[in-house]
């Protein structure tokens, strides 16, 4: 059953986390095509988080190279290209490597496709070689709303539903 919840406590929110990705996995089952994943996923996690404010995926688009595109998203107008190494959802893609930004004003060259955004993860999404196919990107209206914990759990979660 899912809930919004606005959860401050890791170990709240780890456990949090464990029921929404069974409940994700469970819709899940059985679907391939990768556009519904990631539309499910972005809605999901979007219901089932307060701080969750703009959920969804940028996608790495085949035609332009080292481009994101938009992709499947709750929330208010996204941004609709990110070059590699640009902003948050750049460097991510840029480095393969979760980026948690406790304040993005303080971070160089963050894009600000809404100006309500205060704090923001993005995660690396791989396919089952090992390539990267998108970002999953949360905003949040708050300063410092993801950590470790955050991280951790999404990686595990796109893990399980890409590669």
């Amino acid at each position: 059953m899912s809930y919004v919840a606005r959860i401050d406590r890791p170990a709240d929110k780890a456990a949090r986390y464990s029921e929404v990705e069974a409940e994700i996995l469970a819709v899940l089952e059985g679907e391939g095509n990768r556009v519904a994943r990631m539309a499910t996923v972005a809605s999901m996690l979007s219901d089932a988080f307060e701080d969750y404010f703009w959920t969804g995926f940028y996608v790495v688009d085949p035609d332009r190279g080292r481009e994101l595109v938009v992709g499947p998203y709750q929330g208010t107008l996204g941004c609709l290209r990110i070059a590699f190494g640009r902003g948050v959802c750049g460097a991510a893609a840029e480095t393969g490597r979760t980026q948690v930004v406790e304040d993005v004003h303080a971070f160089p060259g963050h894009i600000a496709c809404d100006g309500r955004s205060e704090s923001e993860i993005v995660v690396p999404v791989f396919d089952s070689a090992g390539a990267l196919i998108a970002v999953f990107d949360v905003d949040a209206t708050r300063k410092g709303a993801f950590d470790a914990v955050d991280a951790e759990a999404l990686e595990r979660l796109l893990a399980r539903v890409f590669s």
